[in-house]
């Protein structure tokens, strides 16, 4: 429910009759609960509204396995999404990336609470650990790989967002689990304060901005400019998404990540 009252909240801020009548929707994967994905996109959303002449709307789910359900159906003009998702659903349903983060690889972590006395991976043997879900890239697929191939035993607890990992962690519900840097910085100090970083992954190429197959390329050339020259136009609006600036993105840009499961 808190996502739909998200969406109502998101239509009435983004009314504006001088846009185009007809909505984009921008899904974005509920990494962190709806509410705060809504406070981080929904101004910058607005400001690329205004750039392109017609409305964006946000949009997301209330877990990464019902937004995967969505973009399965090709649900969302413009969305943000894994890597791993991409890979995927740029195949499976049309979608072509047109941004990226700028200057930035995804890298999976596993975490610890600070005063946990855990100091090595092969101390994870045998627990529960946390996890946002089976298909999130880094926090989960890159995590798990990790201890799969150094014979760590655990057994994996899908808990529905990155945010729910942390808070479980700090809360003493789970010895450790996986996320990645981003959403970690982005936790109040509290609850990040309270873990530390255990392990970490190599870097990969980063989420994708993708457009769905039936967006004109007109629009797409109009959606991609307002977006990769938000570090000029608006940079206090990147802040929230600890991201520095978007940049011209290519579908090859994931090649590497696609690599990674052609070896498997």
């Amino acid at each position: 429910m808190a996502s739909i009252r998200i969406v109502l909240i998101s239509l009435l801020i983004m009314s504006n009759p001088s846009l185009a009548d007809k909505p984009l929707y921008f899904g974005v994967v509920p990494q962190q609960s709806a509410e705060k994905l809504a406070k981080q996109w929904i101004p910058l959303l607005q400001a690329i509204s205004k750039e392109i002449g017609q409305e964006v709307r946000f949009t997301t789910k209330s877990s990464i396995p019902l937004f995967e359900k969505e973009l399965s159906k090709g649900s969302y003009d413009i969305t943000y999404m894994n890597p791993y998702h991409y890979t995927v659903f740029s195949q499976s349903n049309g979608y072509t990336a047109i941004a990226k983060a700028k200057d930035k690889k995804i890298q999976g972590v596993i975490v610890v609470k600070k005063d946990s006395g855990i100091s090595t991976i092969q101390e994870l043997d045998g627990n529960k650990l946390a996890f946002p879900s089976p298909d999130a890239f880094a926090a989960s697929i890159l995590s798990q790989g990790f201890l799969v191939q150094n014979n760590i035993n655990i057994e994996p607890v899908y808990v529905r967002s990155h945010d729910s990992v942390y808070l479980n962690i700090a809360q003493g519900n789970f010895v450790a689990g996986g996320g990645i840097y981003r959403t970690l910085n982005a936790m109040q100090t509290e609850v990040s304060g309270n873990l530390t970083v255990l392990w970490e992954s190599q870097g990969y190429t980063p989420h994708a901005i993708a457009v769905a197959p039936h967006i004109s390329n007109d629009v797409v050339d109009r959606i991609q400019r307002a977006i990769t020259n938000l570090d000029n136009t608006h940079p206090e609006l990147l802040a929230p998404l600890k991201i520095k600036g978007f940049e011209q993105a290519k579908d090859s840009d994931w090649d590497d990540v696609r690599q990674l499961f052609s070896q498997e």
